[in-house]
């Protein structure tokens, strides 16, 4: 018998998930922003909820493009509520681009996972757990939201809308590596680069929906919810 070799131990496959908790992954949203200085707090103040009513650890990263609207002033306040470490302010000078956004932001990641999505609500957060568990379900690399499965449904979408996505850290940064696009185009290119690098990706149905502040199809509680606990946290900050 090969004494080097645990009794009863076998192999692991490559594509096993190694045991953890989820306290142990981290899990940072990259919100590129321009002129989202309404919708910000309101999607700040879900993902906060969905994440805090999962329990699963993350930050925030805003990185806001030089918005004349006032937008970084808004999240300046949002990192003085939440906290620094939960919400981390990270602006450029100017508009450069979606792709160099999550440039940007990633270098600023601490996370071991990397969630990007829009900062305008055409995405709700209340599907990010969705996201975790099919990665951890299936191992994934990366993990996508599609309108094109199960109850997903699209509200006034369009083909520029940028799509939710949660990447491990590292494959994102190869992938950043390997795209050329800038603009909206960067995301349908990364997952194409993806294909080629075999990197393995899973779906998850969603909801797409457009701009919050036009027709909302947000539910009139998560509003009136979100109001009751906007003037809660200014009164006690």
């Amino acid at each position: 018998m090969d004494s080097g070799k645990a009794r009863g131990s076998s192999p692991r496959s490559p594509r096993e998930p190694e045991p953890r908790t989820p306290r142990q992954d981290k899990y940072s949203v990259l919100l590129p922003t321009y002129n989202e200085r309404e919708n910000l707090p309101l999607i700040v103040w879900l993902l906060v909820k969905s994440f805090s009513e999962s329990g699963f650890n993350y930050e925030i990263i805003i990185i806001d493009d030089g918005s004349p609207d006032g937008t970084r002033d808004v999240a300046e306040q949002l990192e003085k509520i939440y906290g620094s470490d939960k919400i981390l302010l990270r602006p450029r000078e100017q508009k450069l681009g979606l792709g160099t956004a999550y440039i940007h932001g990633v270098k600023h990641a601490t996370g071991n996972y990397i969630i990007i999505m829009d900062a305008d609500l055409s995405h709700h957060p209340k599907f990010i757990p969705e996201f975790i568990r099919k990665q951890k379900e299936g191992n994934f690399d990366i993990v996508s939201g599609t309108r094109y499965k199960g109850n997903g449904g699209v509200y006034g979408w369009d083909l520029k809308r940028k799509i939710i996505r949660l990447y491990r850290k590292e494959v994102l940064q190869k992938l950043i590596e390997k795209c050329v696009s800038k603009g909206y185009v960067f995301q349908m290119e990364m997952i194409v680069r993806a294909r080629q690098l075999n990197y393995t990706v899973g779906e998850v149905p969603i909801s797409f929906v457009d701009r919050v502040y036009g027709e909302s199809k947000l539910g009139g509680n998560e509003i009136v919810s979100f109001l009751k606990g906007l003037l809660t946290l200014f009164a006690t900050t």
